[in-house]
């Protein structure tokens, strides 16, 4: 008897202790300076020692006062635990982020921060162009994230000494690559290379464009303003072009095999005359700070003209890329306004899209056009580089990134669609009709 008096004493302590633990644990998070980072890092890349040195190490230096725990995650693992997080509701207290797409969670659920206040208190945003503080470019409808650049996902990458070696220049129109397609096969080369392992490529770096192509700009407003369907003729004529594309050869179904990692290394080598990629791939060709070395040696670059795919017969618009606003950085929801772990947070985010650390981010080819106003001239680029920069020359129109304005239940089916046509497993009105329903089902669900 005593003994059961004793251990329900006990643990009433117990509890009156947590309870008191607990208290004193919720007011040190809202006064730490102690915060959670959730960064978007491949670890494995030949310039990752760099970035932890001129980047993260260099915040710590510059904040002794703000300690920082950071998880660095890579490609769907990343994504897959941000998603993880949200459902949890522990969205870390800084995490890099897109502007939608991949990152709708986060702005639909409003998980992240209305950062107008904080820009507005600091004058932050005077030296941003105005497309990169429009709340209408963010899926959350406010500034959740503060974006590092304005990216082109769709580039065409085009060798020119291994078109030249093969008695060709680089195609025009898209009669002409078909054309150049049985001349680079002789030589034991592919037309166009792509990692299409990864579904999302398809559809980021060549689908988009394609169904502004044929869709038109503003395609998919229409969508979603109930004008138009992705079961009508414009869209499905770009699906169609998709398996010309593997009908002609001009894209070979070994593609699908190809994963992201491995495809810069085949054009590297010359394995093909083009690949498509975003823009932001330049940074995988350029010289490595740490060792010096380069994927394509800077005398070699020059052979690299980056431009977007030819002219297409029967498009409503030609000369055209996709684009979106840019990644970059948003504060958890969760932590407090005026909190000392909220200003470490904001202190964090302004390092991250700094003048300095953007200015290193575009010398290490992470992005091509900044968000940022007061770059100036970049001295030091690698010719690759500067053909990147000058990427929007070669087109005269930008037209959406579906996974950038359609949520995951929409572009997901789409994404696997288009790897199935590829493989022949399904035919473009079948994608069509599985896309609409998925929209169909998203748009009930609002």
């Amino acid at each position: 008897m005593y003994l059961k008096k004793y251990f329900l004493l006990a643990l009433v302590l117990v509890i009156a202790m947590g309870g008191i633990g607990c208290n004193r644990s919720k007011k040190s998070a809202v006064d730490s300076k102690e915060i959670r980072v959730l960064n978007y890092f491949d670890l494995t890349t030949a310039g990752a020692q760099d970035e932890l040195r001129d980047v993260w190490q260099a915040f710590d230096t510059a904040n002794p006062d703000i300690k920082v725990n950071r998880e660095d995650l890579f490609n769907e693992p990343f994504h897959q635990k941000t998603e993880a997080y949200a459902a949890a509701n522990q969205v870390p207290d800084v995490l890099y982020a897109w502007p939608s797409g991949r990152s709708t969670t986060l702005h639909t659920q409003k998980l992240l921060k209305d950062l107008g206040p904080l820009i507005q208190k600091d004058d932050y945003g005077r030296n941003f162009t105005p497309i990169a503080l429009d709340p209408s470019q963010q899926a959350a409808g406010y500034v959740a994230i503060m974006p590092q650049a304005i990216t082109q996902t769709h580039a065409l990458y085009v060798n020119t000494k291994v078109l030249r070696e093969a008695g060709l220049s680089p195609a025009k129109t898209y009669e002409e690559l078909k054309a150049q397609v049985p001349v680079l096969k002789a030589k034991g080369l592919q037309t166009i290379l792509m990692a299409n392992q990864d579904t999302w490529v398809m559809q980021s770096c060549l689908f988009s464009m394609l169904a502004g192509r044929f869709g038109g700009p503003d395609w998919e407003k229409r969508i979603l303003g109930g004008q138009a369907k992705f079961t009508d003729p414009d869209f499905v004529k770009a699906l169609e072009f998709v398996q010309t594309l593997y009908t002609d050869g001009v894209l070979d179904r070994a593609t699908i095999t190809t994963d992201y990692g491995s495809v810069i290394g085949q054009f590297a080598t010359g394995k093909g005359a083009y690949l498509i990629d975003g823009d932001w791939r330049v940074g995988a060709f350029i010289r490595d700070a740490s060792t010096g070395q380069a994927l394509i040696p800077i005398e070699a670059q020059a052979d690299i003209l980056i431009t977007v795919f030819p002219d297409i017969p029967g498009a409503k618009i030609n000369k055209s890329t996709s684009g979106v606003l840019g990644t970059g950085w948003g504060i958890s929801a969760a932590v407090p306004a005026g909190s000392a772990r909220e200003a470490a947070a904001w202190e964090m985010v302004k390092w991250l899209t700094s003048k300095e650390i953007l200015t290193w981010r575009i010398k290490r080819g992470a992005f091509s056009t900044s968000s940022r106003t007061d770059l100036g001239v970049i001295s030091g680029l690698e010719p690759m580089q500067v053909a990147a920069s000058k990427l929007t020359n070669e087109y005269d129109y930008s037209t959406a990134v579906i996974d950038g304005v359609f949520e995951g239940p929409v572009y997901t089916p789409l994404n696997d669609g288009l790897q199935l046509l590829g493989m022949g497993q399904i035919t473009p009105a079948q994608v069509a009709q599985q896309t609409q329903a998925a929209y169909d089902a998203w748009q009930s669900q609002r």
